[in-house]
């Protein structure tokens, strides 16, 4: 007969891992990759380096889940902006000034998600993350395009591209060894350009 573990045990494993999940988290946000080593996280969330492999065979493997759950949270927080009754302008530009704005809030954590050197699987997963977020603004670009805000286009395309932009233009300002900028103004210049990217040529 094959082991069942009991519903008490599944439960401590379930637990035992979004602790680490969670462990791992804040170690990214305080200092990058870098600082979330499998020891660093294992101490700190109260386990054995030892037991760390019982859930995760490979620190890769923990941070492509880390990534995967910090995504799904931003994605939310994203479809929330977009979803609302309002102008698709406006939705796109509140949705762009929003994940600027986390990001230059906690830089470690958007480097890491963004640019940081990693393994090959983190970077991969990275791509599927850029895709998750462009699905979102594919919705508000098409609501833009129906309503006749913005002109016809590929919205896939389009998407891709705006994703593409404000990720990659907030590198700079969030890489560790980046000085402070005005983060108004920088929020303001990347909205900007994106709400000018899917108008087109349209005036204002």
């Amino acid at each position: 007969m094959a082991y069942q573990r009991s519903p008490l045990m599944q439960e401590r494993l379930a637990d035992n891992r979004q602790r680490i999940l969670r462990s791992a988290r804040r170690l990214v946000a305080s200092g990058g990759f870098r600082a979330a080593s499998i020891s660093a996280v294992a101490a700190e969330a109260g386990l054995s380096t030892g037991a760390m492999y019982r859930y995760f065979p490979s620190k890769k493997d923990l941070f492509v889940e880390v990534l995967d759950e910090a995504v799904t949270h931003e994605v939310s927080i994203l479809r929330e902006i977009v979803d609302r009754p309002a102008p698709a302008i406006e939705r796109l530009r509140a949705a762009v000034e929003s994940f600027a704005a986390r990001a230059l809030q906690g830089p470690y954590l958007a480097y890491a998600f963004i640019a940081e050197p990693t393994d090959p699987e983190v970077e991969a997963a990275r791509i599927v993350c850029r895709q998750r977020f462009g699905e979102v603004f594919k919705d508000v670009l098409r609501a833009g395009v129906a309503s006749g805000e913005f002109p016809e286009q590929s919205v896939e395309v389009s998407a891709a591209c705006i994703v593409g932009a404000f990720t990659e233009a907030l590198v700079r300002p969030v890489a560790p060894s980046s000085k402070a900028s005005d983060a108004h103004a920088l929020i303001d210049a990347i909205a900007d350009f994106c709400v000018r990217a899917a108008r087109g040529n349209r005036s204002a």
